[in-house]
C-alpha cells in the first residue's frame, strides 16, 4: 500500500482507521494464538507429560523471546522510517507457525514452535505500538490504545471459546482442535495488508546498508573498538538512550517489577485445572480472563486521557494483588473464576496505559527504540516470573506463586510516585 501524509484521513476528534484496522488484525491473531495457549499447558501436561517446572520456563522464555525481539524491530523501525514492513513479517510469521502445534510429539518441537510465534509478536510489537502513537493526536493516545488492546482481548475472548467447542465437538482431541487456529491467524495477516497505510516518513536512500553498518557499528562499540563517524538518519542508541533520559528510566523499573508481579497466564489455566475444572473447559479461564480484560481496556484508556494515568496503574496494581489473594485463598472453581476475572481487569488498568504513558515521554525519532528496550526489560522480568513460579508451584504449593505476585504488587505500588506526569493535552468530553 502507498504511503500517506500524517495528517490524511485523521480528525482531531477521532481514532483513526488504522487503529481500528490495527485492532481489528490484532483480533484475528489473538483469536488463533489464544486457541493454541488455553489448550497448551493441558497438553504439555497430560498427554506430554512435561513438569510444571518446565511448563513455567517454557512461557517465561516465550514472553522473554518475544519481549527481546520487540527491542531490535523498534529500534530498526526507528532507523529505517518504516514500522508496516515489520508489523506484517511479525503476524505473518506467527501465523505460519500455527500448523506445527498439531503436529508436536515432543516437548522440543512445542518449544521451538511457541518461540518462533513469540519472535513474530516480538517482532511486530513495538512497529505497531510506534505506529498508533504515529498516527494518532496526543490527547487520543490512551483511548487508541485501549482501543487496540480492547479489540485484541476480544480475540482472546473467542480463540478460548473456539478451544472449548472444538474439545466438546471432537471429543477431546486436542490435536484436531489446534487446528483451529490457523484460519484466524492467516485473515488477521490478510486485513493487515489490505487495511493498513503509515504515515509516509523521510527515508534515507542507502537505508538498508547503513542499517547494517549501525548493527556493526553498535557491536564494535560495545567491544571498547572505534569506529568511522557518519551520518544517520536516526539517533543512536546511546543518544536514544540520553534523549529518553530519567522519566523513561523509571517506567521501566516499574515495569519490571510490575511484570515480576503478575506472573504468567499458563498459572491461571493450571489453578483452574488444580481446582477441578474439566480439561474440556479449562480454556473457560482465559475466556474470563480476556472477557474482562477487553472490557476494561478502553474505558481505562479513556479514563486515563482525563486523569494522571498514575492513578489508573494504581487501581491496576491494586486489583492484580486482590486477585493473587483471591486465586491463592480460592477453595471452589468458582472463586478460582471470580479471582481469573480480577486478574483480566488488571489487564485493562495497565498494559494500554503503560504503552501511553510511554508514548508521552518518547519523541517519534526514537519511539520504536523506545518500546523495544520496555519490552526487553519486560521480557527479562517475565521470564524470571514464570521460572520462579513454577518452582513455586511445585516444590512449595500451587497457591504459592499467587501469594509472591501479591505481595510484589504491593511492593511496586512506591513507585508509582515515581512515574512522569502527562505530557500532553486533555479534551474534554463530547457534548452529550
Amino acid at each position: 500500500m502507498g504511503h500517506v501524509s500524517a495528517s490524511d484521513g485523521i480528525r482531531r476528534d477521532r481514532i483513526p482507521r488504522e487503529v481500528w484496522a490495527l485492532g481489528i488484525v490484532s483480533l484475528l491473531t489473538d483469536m488463533s494464538s489464544e486457541l493454541v495457549h488455553s489448550l497448551l499447558p493441558v497438553f504439555l501436561v497430560s498427554t506430554l507429560g512435561v513438569s510444571m517446572v518446565a511448563v513455567g520456563v517454557l512461557d517465561g522464555a516465550a514472553e522473554f523471546v518475544a519481549l527481546v525481539v520487540k527491542s531490535v524491530s523498534g529500534r530498526l523501525s526507528d532507523r529505517i522510517g518504516r514500522r508496516k514492513p515489520l508489523v506484517v513479517l511479525g503476524y505473518g510469521l506467527s501465523a505460519l507457525t500455527k500448523p506445527f502445534f498439531p503436529f508436536a510429539d515432543s516437548l522440543a518441537w512445542v518449544v521451538g514452535a511457541r518461540l518462533i510465534d513469540r519472535t513474530g509478536k516480538g517482532i511486530r510489537g513495538a512497529p505497531r505500538d510506534a505506529l498508533i502513537a504515529d498516527v494518532t493526536p496526543v490527547a487520543l493516545r490512551g483511548a487508541a490504545f485501549g482501543l487496540r488492546q480492547s479489540l485484541d482481548t476480544i480475540g482472546a475472548v473467542a480463540g478460548p471459546l473456539l478451544a472449548i467447542a472444538g474439545m466438546i465437538y471432537f471429543a477431546s482431541d486436542i490435536r484436531t482442535v489446534l487446528w483451529i487456529a490457523v484460519l484466524p491467524g492467516a485473515l488477521g495477516v490478510a486485513v493487515l495488508l489490505i487495511a493498513v497505510r503509515e504515515p509516509a516518513r523521510r527515508v534515507k536512500p542507502d537505508v538498508v546498508s547503513e542499517v547494517v553498518s549501525d548493527v556493526v557499528s553498535d557491536v564494535v562499540s560495545d567491544r571498547g573498538l572505534s569506529v568511522p563517524a557518519r551520518a544517520t538518519s536516526a539517533p543512536s542508541l546511546a543518544d536514544a538512550l540520553r534523549t529518553l533520559g530519567a522519566p523513561y528510566r523509571r517506567i521501566v523499573a516499574f515495569a519490571m517489577l510490575f511484570m515480576l508481579a503478575r506472573g504468567t497466564e499458563a498459572f491461571l489455566v493450571l489453578r483452574a485445572r488444580h481446582a477441578g475444572l474439566a480439561d474440556d473447559w479449562v480454556p473457560l479461564a482465559l475466556v474470563i480472563m480476556s472477557l474482562a480484560y477487553s472490557l476494561t481496556s478502553w474505558p481505562a484508556g479513556r479514563w486515563s486521557d482525563r486523569t494522571p494515568r498514575r492513578d489508573v496503574l494504581a487501581a491496576g496494581l491494586l486489583t492484580l494483588a486482590a486477585s493473587h489473594v483471591v486465586l491463592a485463598m480460592a477453595p471452589s472453581i468458582s472463586g478460582v473464576l471470580v479471582g481469573i476475572a480480577l486478574w483480566g481487569v488488571h489487564m485493562g488498568l495497565t498494559q494500554g496505559i503503560l504503552a501511553a504513558l510511554l508514548a508521552d515521554h518518547a519523541p517519534s525519532a526514537v519511539r520504536g527504540t523506545a518500546f523495544g528496550i520496555l519490552a526487553t526489560a519486560s521480557g527479562v522480568a517475565m521470564l524470571a516470573a514464570g521460572s520462579l513460579g513454577g518452582v513455586l508451584w511445585e516444590r512449595i504449593s500451587p497457591v504459592a506463586p499467587f501469594w509472591v505476585g501479591a505481595m510484589a504488587a504491593v511492593a511496586a505500588l512506591p513507585l508509582l510516585r515515581a512515574l512522569p506526569g502527562a505530557a500532553r493535552t486533555t479534551i474534554a468530553p463530547p457534548p452529550r
